[in-house]
């Protein structure tokens, strides 16, 4: 068993190569998806959350919105939510690596570096483009304002640095490009797993 990190920035088309190395016969898990999982109704952070913050739960479910809006009020929230968080995002990704039966593992994580997480892994493979692509690409979504865009990008550890840190570089310039990489980093695995 085999586990590559996945890692980059906002807008560099990350899903986008998560479902690629799906596509492949990867198992993939998704960190944000995970979040998710365990904010829904019957999820593992719902009560530990409620006690924190009871405004914070609204019919069962974790508010994210009102979660940013308390962050954004109080910075000592972040610590508190990420205290509760992230032992369960660690529980769900124990779960999921001990239920699958793939030989390669990918782990689709924002924050790899940042949080310390590439030190689990086999390897990381960090999508990557250009700052102008990435720009237009978020802009496109049309969810943020290019302000908000920038503060995101300024919090994560620069692209540059990623990729220096990372075994495998995708770039994500063309889907094509990005397929024909995402194979060759499989190829490259299964040669290791083959020779182990």
């Amino acid at each position: 068993m085999f586990k590559l990190g996945l890692t980059g920035s906002i807008g560099m088309g990350k899903s986008t190569t998560a479902r690629m190395f799906a596509a492949a016969g990867c198992a993939v898990w998704d960190a944000d998806a995970a979040v998710h999982r365990i904010y829904s109704k019957g999820g593992s952070a719902v009560v530990p959350i409620a006690a924190q913050f009871p405004d914070a739960v609204v019919s069962g479910t974790v508010s994210r919105d009102y979660l940013k809006e308390l962050i954004a009020q109080d910075a000592s929230v972040l610590k508190t939510l990420e205290s509760i968080v992230h032992p369960l995002v660690a529980q769900d990704r124990a779960a999921f690596i001990e239920n699958t039966t793939s030989e390669i593992l990918v782990f689709d994580i924002p924050l790899l570096f940042e949080t310390g997480g590439d030190q689990a892994m086999d390897a990381v493979a960090c999508v990557s483009v250009s700052p102008e692509e990435q720009e237009k690409r978020v802009m496109a979504r049309g969810t943020m304002s290019k302000e908000q865009f920038l503060t995101i990008r300024n919090k994560q550890m620069p692209n540059e640095e990623k990729c220096a840190r990372a075994d495998y570089v995708i770039a994500t310039d063309t889907l094509e490009h990005a397929q024909a990489q995402v194979h060759s980093v499989i190829k490259d695995i299964r040669g290791r797993l083959n020779h182990a």
